[in-house]
């Protein structure tokens, strides 16, 4: 179903570098209940008003309802966000048909009304669980449909492409939020090893490409699994034009080694790309456990860290 696990994007603001704890799901700017879904509704898209309406899941950035068997309505619960859901509305209709796996393309557009202030979106329902939460039951097969996915999206971009400061950036620009971090894992991961594992990686020469687009949050709570087989990619939230090795990312969170050098030789993955791929999963899998989140998503970025520095360190 496309229930994401939201971890907020861009990247909030971690507060004082120190030895504190897990972040703090950020409060909503507005309060979102069914009423408020249910008027934005009727004002705008009527025909859909009347259907059954479901609370799912209120993350970092969304609040998620299900509407009626077949869709879902998604709001942004703060400024930061609404900017992410107008990327999607942009952009998934465009890139959509061109991808050999479903994705969220914007059924209907939602603009402000009934005091809400920002744009929202009413989404395809999509059977499924989150990979994290179930493993495609083939594993083989699932790493060559991640790849036939990934191999799809790495087109080059145009100029006007959305642009985040967090994602498809020079690999080298993350350090400070690498370091701010660690800083809130104190005593509980080894920052040495870490940093030196990172700055190994970021002294990698950089993408000189053209600025291809990069899904930016292609982890395994983001890929959906149905019947055992993997069926959909959702919450391209992150979406921007860049770096293609940032999309490396679940190759090191999710799959086995060997899954992984299989999706690698699948893209034609050069050793740079490799290693700012390995750079990009050390930074997002640190950030996850700085932030927290599920034990689940905890657990793929335990295996990332483990997996980049079994390779690296």
């Amino acid at each position: 179903m496309t229930v994401e696990p939201d971890l907020g994007s861009p990247e909030p603001d971690l507060g004082p570098v120190g030895p504190v704890g897990p972040l703090d799901v950020p409060v909503a700017e507005v309060d979102i209940d069914g009423d408020l879904v249910r008027r934005l509704l009727r004002a705008q898209h009527p025909d859909l008003a009347e259907r059954p309406l479901e609370p799912l899941a209120s993350g970092w950035d969304n609040a998620m309802f299900r509407l009626g068997a077949d869709l879902t309505v998604r709001l942004p619960r703060r400024q930061l966000a609404a900017t992410l859901v107008e990327h999607e509305q942009r952009v998934l209709p465009l890139l959509g048909p061109l991808l050999p796996l479903p994705v969220p393309v914007p059924v209907r557009v939602g603009r402000p009304g009934a005091g809400y202030p920002w744009a929202w979106s009413v989404l395809p329902w999509f059977p499924g669980v989150p990979a994290i939460d179930e493993p495609p039951a083939d594993a083989p097969r699932a790493a060559a449909r991640l790849g036939a996915f990934v191999a799809a999206l790495h087109r080059p971009a145009p100029a006007d492409a959305p642009v985040n400061p967090y994602r498809g950036i020079a690999l080298g620009e993350r350090r400070p939020q690498l370091v701010e971090d660690l800083a809130r894992l104190a005593g509980t991961e080894d920052r040495d090893r870490v940093l030196a594992v990172w700055d190994e990686l970021a002294a990698t020469p950089p993408w000189h490409g053209p600025p291809q687009w990069v899904h930016g949050d292609l982890h395994a709570a983001n890929v959906l699994v149905h019947e055992g087989a993997v069926s959909a990619v959702i919450d391209f939230g992150d979406i921007t034009a860049g770096d293609p090795a940032t999309d490396l990312v679940s190759a090191w969170m999710w799959l086995t080694h060997e899954q992984r050098v299989a999706v690698h030789v699948s893209l034609d993955v050069d050793e740079h790309t490799r290693r700012r791929g390995a750079g990009w999963a050390l930074a997002i899998s640190t950030a996850v456990l700085a932030g927290g989140g599920d034990d689940a998503l905890v657990a793929a970025a335990r295996r990332g860290v483990a997996a980049v520095e079994a390779e690296f360190g």
